[in-house]
């Protein structure tokens, strides 16, 4: 097996897939296709919905499927696999893992190998603070809403996954009050796509754990 299929959210994941993920993937000899959610208005979906997407692009048998969405956008409506026995689970990784066991016993046993499922801690947007000096490097003074914040919550946060998924403290959120334009149309696929390119997978991987294991499970799949 040698094709990813990718399901993304929305344009932001997809510029992501295409610019970063893909050329490091071909090296290993993998391809990556990164379809959108269906049914979907640039967020998440039921479960019922996003499990008959994922269960018809597994019935091609040379694949492997994987998810790439935020946790910040699933609400109990959805209906995830074991979700209020999940939201009892206080270490947030840990939560993501559960949820993500959940989801795979919830698919087809004679297809459950090819699914790697994936819930990025808590939003895409967090993995743009893996580096700030991107950050003040591709941005001049002017195009700054709030500097001192973006050098706070670097500061505050270690781990760019744990930044948390406050309705104004979100990783996007906190992007918008920095970065002018940033919540604008069009500018959190286009800056989110520029400064992931910026930073490299390599530094996303090293300063980012969920997201690196993720990256190495679906190496697992490359042919020898």
């Amino acid at each position: 097996m040698n094709r990813i299929i990718i399901i993304g959210e929305g344009p932001t994941e997809q510029s992501f897939c295409n610019d970063v993920l893909q050329p490091f993937f071909n090296q290993h000899g993998l391809y990556i296709e990164n379809p959108k959610i269906k049914k979907s208005k640039g967020g998440i979906v039921s479960w019922k919905d996003l499990k008959k997407q994922i269960e018809l692009h597994l019935k091609d048998t040379n694949v492997v499927v994987t998810l790439l969405i935020d946790y910040y956008g699933i609400y109990p409506k959805h209906a995830f696999p074991k979700w209020e026995e999940a939201k009892t689970i206080v270490n947030k990784s840990e939560r993501m893992t559960f949820l993500e066991n959940a989801m795979a016993e919830n698919i087809d046993d004679d297809v459950r190998y090819r699914f790697v499922p994936y819930i990025q801690l808590h939003e895409f947007e967090g993995l743009l603070f893996s580096d700030i000096s991107v950050i003040e490097d591709n941005f001049e003074d002017y195009e700054f809403n709030d500097h001192n914040y973006l050098i706070e919550t670097d500061q505050r946060y270690d781990n760019p996954e744990e930044i948390n998924d406050g309705t104004t403290t979100a990783p996007s959120k906190r992007l918008e009050r920095i970065i002018k334009g940033y919540g604008k149309s069009g500018g959190k696929v286009a800056y989110g796509s520029l400064l992931a390119q910026e930073i490299g997978l390599n530094k996303i991987r090293e300063k980012c754990p969920r997201f690196n294991v993720w990256i190495n499970k679906l190496l697992e799949f490359k042919e020898d």
